[in-house]
């Protein structure tokens, strides 16, 4: 059975996606750290990280990486947040996000109740800053 992942890639579930490449897809989460916050996933679906091949795992973390140097220019934070998950479902994923805390990494930090307007507004955002720092080739046409 496919992963809810597998079917926002597949375009069957809406997405708000940021990245797109041959291996990886990056799509802003609907229940945010922080504005921008995005998650980086590989197309084929890996339940663990640690099963997934060297050199997706470093295609994955050069993805995150220029992403959240896009988030934190743009939303002028002092670090980017990374965290690899999968519990929550069960698809290997790189939370990206600008941070200013800690404190945000914890699960009280997650907005559970993300405005779509809001959240279309950080997917803007962060294509224009991802095609300015010279990644258009990977960045979908705004919606």
């Amino acid at each position: 059975m496919s992963t809810l992942f597998t079917r926002i890639i597949r375009g069957e579930e809406p997405a708000r996606f940021v990245w797109k490449d041959d291996n990886c897809v990056a799509f802003l989460t609907i229940e945010p750290r922080k504005p921008g916050h995005a998650l980086v996933v590989p197309r084929r679906e890996v339940d663990r990280w640690l099963d997934a091949p060297d050199t997706l795992i470093a295609e994955l973390m050069v993805v995150a990486h220029r992403i959240g140097t896009a988030q934190r220019e743009e939303w002028n934070s002092d670090r980017a947040g990374l965290m690899i998950e999968g519990y929550m479902v069960p698809h290997m994923h790189i939370h990206v996000w600008p941070s200013w805390s800690p404190l945000e990494f914890h699960p009280s930090g997650i907005d559970r109740s993300a405005e779509p307007a809001d959240l279309d507004a950080a997917t803007i955002r962060l294509r224009a800053r991802l095609r300015a720092n010279g990644y258009a080739e990977f960045v979908p046409a705004d919606d």
